[in-house]
């Protein structure tokens, strides 16, 4: 009797990590205070990258040196090139990684957030973006704490709730993540708005690709402990978010959700601002002071989602502290909002300087 041959099962294939196929992207312009940081957080990562790179763009104050010193390759271009998407555009042409992530380098991660982050990328071909949760690393002056809480708020209900319908607003420019061919056809990160990160998300959905949200991977920025730096970073957020509607706006009106998610921030920032600024002031002066109290009736719908994402993290107690600066910052934002408006759009006059403020 003829003995049939043995079948010896095929050996079990090794499914590479996606952080091995990872190029990690560090712009950085004198930021000798926090590149080591930074690129010790990236390489230190449960599943670290298979590159950083660090892209000293013309610094004065050994920026480089710090990045090679803490282990990142560092690429130095010959002159300034202006800006932080520039910067990008250097390191990305020479990326050959299926993966790009995009971080800050003011920033520091969670340990785990790389590989968290990476999971939407290696199990959908048809995201080719994702982004992760942002807390600012110093809680301190009234407008760290600003921030902190209007990061609660927008990580833990506006963000969620537009990854729920597919759409999150923009994938942040400190810590987001990409698929490499699909950032190269959109042209990288463009130049022409000063919302680098918002023009790259827009265009991606007006391909018909797909941005996740990943609240579980978490990043940790230096936001503006001061109100001149907050001032350029807010300057430079609002020209680019109306920059970005007048380039954008053909292709977002025929996105029904992100349509009306843009069309909402727009209503808000010229109304609510006017409110805000002007017309309350003016009732409590010619009504009533009680006209004021208007200032805090959404308080409550402000501090549920705020609260949660505190307790989460143990952190009720900054998180009420925190919520009169949110208050302060949210007139600071709509002084800038409505000076972006009427120089972008009444007086045609664009911003075109990248200036930094963290």
């Amino acid at each position: 009797m003829e003995i049939p041959p043995q079948v010896v099962p095929a050996a079990p294939r090794h499914r590479a990590r996606p952080a091995d196929d990872l190029t990690v992207i560090v712009p950085a312009y004198n930021e000798a205070a926090s590149i080591a940081d930074t690129v010790r957080s990236i390489l230190g990562q449960s599943t670290p990258p298979a590159r950083v790179v660090v892209v000293d763009d013309f610094s004065t104050d050994g920026t480089g040196d710090l990045a090679r010193a803490a282990g990142a390759e560092v690429l130095r271009p010959d002159a300034n090139t202006g800006s932080k998407a520039g910067a990008q555009n250097v390191a990305l042409t020479m990326v050959e990684t299926t993966y790009t992530m995009a971080i800050d380098a003011d920033t520091t991660l969670a340990p785990d957030a790389l590989e968290l982050l990476m999971e939407p990328l290696a199990a959908d071909e048809t995201v080719v973006a994702a982004c992760g949760f942002v807390v600012p690393r110093h809680v301190s002056t009234v407008w760290e704490r600003g921030r902190y809480t209007e990061y609660l708020l927008s990580f833990t209900f506006y963000k969620p709730t537009q990854d729920h319908f597919g759409t999150p607003l923009i994938s942040s420019g400190c810590f987001s993540a990409y698929r490499t061919a699909a950032l190269k056809a959109a042209g990288g990160w463009s130049e022409r708005t000063r919302a680098e990160d918002m023009d790259l998300t827009w265009t991606f959905y007006q391909a018909g690709h797909r941005v996740r949200f990943v609240p579980e991977a978490v990043c940790y920025p230096i936001e503006p402990h001061d109100l001149d730096f907050l001032g350029k970073q807010l300057r430079r957020w609002s020209h680019g978010f109306v920059q970005n509607v007048a380039l954008h706006w053909r292709g977002i009106v025929r996105l029904p959700f992100l349509g009306t998610v843009v069309g909402v921030a727009l209503f808000d920032a010229v109304v609510a601002s006017l409110v805000y600024l002007f017309v309350l002031p003016l009732l409590a002066v010619l009504l009533s002071p009680w006209v004021l109290l208007a200032y805090v009736v959404d308080v409550p719908a402000v501090l549920v989602p705020v609260l949660v994402a505190a307790r989460r993290r143990g952190e009720v107690g900054r998180a009420l502290a925190s919520l009169p600066s949110f208050l302060v910052l949210r007139l600071v934002n709509g002084l800038y909002m409505l000076e972006a408006l009427v120089t972008e759009v009444v007086l045609r006059r664009p911003l075109e300087v990248y200036e930094k403020g963290h």
